[in-house]
């Protein structure tokens, strides 16, 4: 079994219709990853356990989906020398702009990727996983190569071999 290269977290179940998304995109390029809720504010202990023993476990990084305060990118960025990718998750009243203004305003030293609103946010944090791993494994780089032909001749309406 491959150990785990990537963490897919977010603040609460809820999150989930959003978070599959990255974890699509992890199973079609057949990266390792483990999926869990660990909110800042509810359960904080089991969060800071996950982020202080990500990097021993083998973790490349953590893809973070938060909403509302989205609190658990930063804090897990804080406990942790692993990336993270902070995915903010749409709110009910503020459409997730309440959730990308707490990501995206780490203080000096606490980095934090941060990604688009929704799903798509999601799917490119995975896809930003994968370029990061495939800086170390050439066959994941060609099969990231082969994914973006295809989105380009997707794009114009052809269809490439796989």
């Amino acid at each position: 079994m491959n150990p785990i290269q990537v963490g897919v977290v977010m603040g609460s179940s809820s999150d989930w219709d959003t978070m599959q998304h990255a974890v699509q995109i992890l199973q079609e390029f057949g990266i390792s990853f483990d999926t869990r809720v660990v909110s800042a504010h509810r359960m904080p202990d089991d969060m800071f356990s996950y982020a202080e023993s990500a990097a021993g476990r083998g973790m490349k990084c953590i893809i973070a989906g938060a909403g509302g305060a989205a609190h658990l990118p930063g804090m897990l960025a804080a406990k942790t020398v692993v990336p993270v990718l902070g995915v903010p998750v749409a709110s009910k009243h503020l459409s997730g702009v309440d959730s990308l203004h707490s990501i995206v305003q780490m203080p000096k030293g606490v980095p934090v990727a941060t990604f688009a609103i929704g799903a798509a946010g999601a799917a490119n944090a995975a896809l930003f996983a994968v370029a990061m791993l495939a800086n170390e494994d050439p066959a994941l780089r060609t099969k990231l190569e082969t994914f973006r032909a295809q989105q380009t001749a997707a794009a114009r309406g052809m269809t490439l071999p796989l």
